[in-house]
């Protein structure tokens, strides 16, 4: 399956083009049924020194959700692993397009979107510096980079809420089993936070973001 190319014209830029240079560039990919607008509301709480990127899935959900999708979710527990393999290609193949002289990648996703922020560093585990998952999951099959992610180890933040009823429980017993094994990872389970962001996880985020600037930096 080869999904459709990302659409340049919805993404939405934090800078325009000539004030982007060697500037580290982040990757912000939205939720089930939403749009690229939705994670660019985050921008001005992140780290001024990032160029933030919002693209907008390549699929559209199944009627009547309104928005876009990175795969077809069937039923509770059921995802389509070829539109998520084709949809992380396509998202790669978009970052390769523009990254120009980017200092480095970095990816944040929110739910669906952070299950293709995973699966791309699964893909490709050298080419992001680090990816942020909030209120997502990695996907629980096997992806021919995870051994190579297992050596790589970079830099992830998870954040979810305790009171998601969203995620099945299932994925997220599998990735907080998975993650450790195959990544540097941080983060938090927030008690009273449902299936969104709050401004406490927003904080704890920007302050992986900044040390990921100053590691760059250093």
């Amino acid at each position: 399956m080869v999904a459709a190319p990302l659409d340049p014209d919805a993404v939405l830029w934090s800078a325009p083009a000539e004030d982007r240079g060697e500037r580290p560039l982040l990757v912000l990919l939205h939720g089930y049924g939403s749009h690229e607008g939705d994670l660019f509301g985050l921008v001005p709480h992140l780290p001024a020194e990032f160029v933030a990127a919002a693209v907008r899935a390549p699929l559209a959900p199944r009627f009547p959700m309104p928005g876009y999708s990175w795969f077809t979710i069937d039923g509770v527990e059921s995802r389509d692993r070829d539109e998520v393999i084709a949809s992380t290609e396509t998202v790669w193949d978009w970052v390769d397009a523009v990254r120009g002289d980017a200092a480095s990648v970095g990816l944040l996703g929110f739910s669906q979107g952070g299950v293709i922020a995973l699966q791309m560093l699964r893909m490709r585990p050298r080419d992001a510096a680090f990816a942020v998952n909030l209120a997502g999951y990695a996907f629980p099959e096997p992806s021919a980079g995870d051994t190579e992610l297992a050596q790589v180890r970079p830099p992830v933040f998870w954040g979810r809420g305790a009171r998601d009823e969203v995620i099945p429980p299932r994925f997220v017993d599998h990735t907080a089993q998975w993650l450790p094994g195959h990544v540097d990872l941080s983060g938090r389970v927030y008690p009273d936070l449902a299936h969104s962001v709050s401004a406490e996880e927003l904080a704890d985020v920007r302050v992986f973001l900044e040390k990921q600037v100053a590691k760059r930096a250093g």
